[in-house]
């Protein structure tokens, strides 16, 4: 895993979601939020790439660093 601060692609499977809301309220920058029930990402380029949503999603959703439909 890289360094905090570093450029990392956010990327998510929103049809996974089940909305438990666990991502967008530990985000430190507010770039998750859930609409509709379902994680979106709001503000990217707010990431700080600390990987915290990516560690404490239980449907593993979210990924950071990699391309999740190559």
């Amino acid at each position: 895993m890289g360094e905090m601060g570093e450029s990392k692609p956010i990327a998510i499977h929103r049809d996974w979601c089940k909305g438990c809301g666990l991502c967008s309220a530990f985000c430190p920058r507010g770039v998750l939020v859930l609409n509709l029930g379902k994680v979106e990402i709001q503000n990217s380029e707010n990431c700080i790439g600390c990987g915290l949503c990516e560690r404490i999603c239980p449907d593993y959703v979210i990924y950071l660093g990699r391309d999740i439909y190559g």
